[in-house]
């Protein structure tokens, strides 16, 4: 197999990373972190910068090209700035985006987009202060002003993502997709997921995208549509607009067959899969000094175990981390 590809057992290349840099945050979403979790991974054992640029490299050397940079709330790893400039100059890589809440972008917005990064994601699940503080414990004030300085830093695109629950916030979903039209985000809806006991707990509110899509056209016309990205969305243009929205939903319309995309947790482990707990540890191999042709080989074996779909829907029970743990 040529050294620039990286496919796995199932004939699905391999070419995007996302990385936590930080399992902690700022917020408490309610599908997320549980309000007075403590368990967090001790600082001595994140990888560090230079860590996480070997992986990346190596990576990249195999035709990884996509790096998405996720926590916790990645503004939160002091420096942030460092590794993102580290990363934008590694050959090979051609999109290095972010996830945020955007609670300390007032301040970072600026910075980031100097050092490299390329596209922006925007965790916004309601534009009511009540509601907000409800689902998140945070300001939303906070939030709408961190996004206010992303644009103005010259962000583009900026993506604005959306976990729908029913009975929180699924009566705002026009008023959300109104928001982004009027500023010209993309607008992306997410289906809660099993993960952990607070993904687990959000059961109820449950919602099937597939449903909101159809109430939506039936408003405007929803035209398909390709943006670039390599994420899960299925997305559409808005008839008459250059506004787009997308539709994540890995329980009514998986997208196990295209994934493309692995997760790197801040304390090194490798997760094929959001939907499996297996994940292959790197951390250890790092700082017992393992070489770039090991390291190499140790991804390679790793790519080999991703699984042919996610449990989400037939052993949800499996799914103990929560997704502060796995990574956006």
């Amino acid at each position: 197999m040529p050294s620039n590809t990286l496919t796995d057992m199932f004939g699905r290349r391999i070419e995007y990373l996302r990385i936590s840099v930080i399992d902690r945050c700022d917020l408490r979403c309610s599908y997320c972190l549980p309000k007075r979790f403590k368990g967090f991974e001790e600082p001595a054992n994140w990888l560090s910068f230079e860590e996480i640029e070997r992986v990346t490299r190596a990576f990249a050397f195999m035709g990884v090209h996509r790096i998405r940079l996720t926590g916790g709330e990645p503004l939160m790893r002091r420096d942030l700035t460092e590794l993102v400039d580290r990363l934008a100059h590694l050959p090979g890589i051609s999109d290095l985006a972010l996830s945020s809440n955007c609670t300390r972008m007032d301040k970072l917005a600026a910075p980031l987009y100097r050092a490299g990064v390329s596209r922006l994601n925007v965790s916004l699940d309601s534009l009511r202060p009540k509601v907000f503080e409800k689902i998140t414990g945070g300001s939303l004030n906070k939030v709408l002003t961190g996004i206010e300085a992303c644009q103005s830093a010259g962000f583009e695109p900026i993506r604005v993502n959306t976990v729908v629950m029913r009975g929180v916030n699924d009566d705002e979903i026009d008023a959300i997709l109104d928001y982004c039209i009027e500023r010209g985000f993309t607008l992306r809806l997410i289906e809660t997921m099993p993960m952990g006991d607070t993904g687990r707990n959000a059961v109820n509110k449950y919602i099937d995208l597939q449903t909101v899509r159809q109430r939506l056209e039936r408003r405007i016309e929803l035209i398909p549509d390709i943006l670039p990205g390599g994420g899960p969305a299925r997305y559409y243009r808005l008839a008459g607009t250059d506004t787009r929205i997308g539709f994540i939903t890995p329980i009514s319309q998986h997208f196990c067959e295209t994934c493309n995309r692995v997760r790197l947790t801040v304390d090194g482990d490798l997760y094929l899969c959001l939907g499996h707990e297996h994940a292959y540890p790197l951390r250890q191999l790092l700082r017992d000094g393992i070489d770039d042709t090991g390291l190499t080989d140790h991804l390679r074996r790793a790519i080999a175990l991703k699984p042919e779909r996610h449990e989400f829907s037939e052993r949800p029970e499996k799914l103990i981390r929560f997704m502060a743990k796995s990574g956006g």
